[in-house]
């Protein structure tokens, strides 16, 4: 089932009169905040999409993205420090709410860090280091022609080359697909310590390219090597797991740590945030399960990882990080992944 966009925040961004805002830049590698993040969703006319193909197979929804050197150069070149400082939220139906919003976190420079990195979270810095912190990174991608930014983690394939991310960082839902999609591992505070690297393929499900499915909000991204090295060799990955959320378990609720790269106010995307807590159903018209979490924007895309050790930032990635309701700031949603996610990931990890 589909959530009702006019409540919902945190997707796609399929919808008119949406607010942008933006960051200034700075002299590093910078943090942008994200913005094809609301569950109102937004297709905007003039993107190029003759040199890329669009194929459905097995009921998958792919796109080739920078699939030859040539083009691998040019998405790395169009990814300006000034590019990534430009890029900006797409505010919509948050608006000056979130900014005024009580009960929110403070900017980075007034949170404390947790003493306990493993303790319940409503989104705070994560201190706990481990593997977590090379696996989670930061997603630069364009749609529509504005530059945006999202979560996303390495997961253990085949190819040693694919991620997991929310459906509406690749794709706007019924809308157009991403481009110049790079993806920063381990992102901190400007720097990108184990390299970038830019899809080569992007994955979504049918009823998530055409019909916006909030409960099938996730992408698989195929990426290339950099400097001759996969991703999951450089950084490692996390396990995924297709089978986690039966119904007994949806119900009874699931222990999840989440994190990613909130980027809108309060937050300014320089640092991993995290949540962890206990999930429910939602009763909003999705399949997905909710968790308390106050990350915002920029965190789309981001791992929910189950079975997670504090110690050694080891993981099962559950679901990813997809949508809010606009009468509800307080509560993150993911989807289940589940047979069509295994199918993704079936495809991503064979190209």
């Amino acid at each position: 089932m589909t959530s009702s966009t006019a409540y919902a925040i945190l997707a796609p961004i399929t919808a008119a009169g949406l607010l942008v805002t933006g960051l200034a830049a700075t002299d590093s590698l910078p943090g942008p905040v994200d913005a094809v993040e609301q569950a109102v969703h937004m297709a905007a006319p003039g993107q190029d999409t003759s040199a890329q193909a669009v194929s459905v197979d097995e009921g998958v929804e792919h796109r080739t993205a920078a699939a030859d050197p040539a083009r691998e150069r040019e998405v790395l070149d169009y990814w300006t420090p000034e590019r990534m400082a430009d890029a900006t939220p797409i505010a919509g139906l948050v608006g000056d709410t979130v900014d005024g919003a009580e009960g929110l976190l403070a900017p980075d420079d007034d949170i404390e860090p947790q003493t306990d990195p493993g303790a319940d979270s409503t989104g705070d810095p994560w201190t706990g280091g481990g593997l977590v912190t090379r696996t989670t990174g930061k997603v630069f991608l364009t749609m529509d022609g504005r530059d945006f930014t999202c979560s996303a983690s390495v997961v253990d394939s085949q190819n040693a080359s694919t991620l997991v991310t929310a459906g509406h960082c690749a794709k706007d839902g019924t809308g157009s697909w991403a481009e110049n999609w790079t993806f920063v591992p381990g992102y901190s505070d400007g720097d990108a310590p184990y390299g970038r690297y830019t899809a080569r393929d992007l994955l979504v499900s049918p009823q998530w390219s055409e019909q916006a499915d909030d409960s099938y909000d996730v992408a698989m991204a195929v990426v290339n090597s950099d400097d001759g090295q996969d991703v999951q060799d450089r950084v490692g990955s996390q396990d995924i797991s297709f089978s986690t959320w039966s119904e007994e378990q949806t119900e009874a609720g699931v222990q999840v740590h989440a994190f990613g790269y909130p980027a809108a106010s309060p937050f300014d995307g320089r640092e991993l945030h995290y949540c962890a807590g206990t999930t429910t159903p939602d009763t909003g018209g999705t399949t997905a399960s909710g968790m308390g979490c106050d990350m915002t924007q920029g965190s789309s895309g981001g791992p929910w990882l189950t079975g997670f050790d504090a110690d050694t930032g080891e993981g099962t990635v559950s679901s990813v990080i997809s949508f809010k309701y606009a009468d509800d700031l307080s509560t993150q949603y993911g989807p289940r992944l589940g047979s069509e996610a295994q199918q993704l990931f079936d495809n991503a990890q064979q190209l």
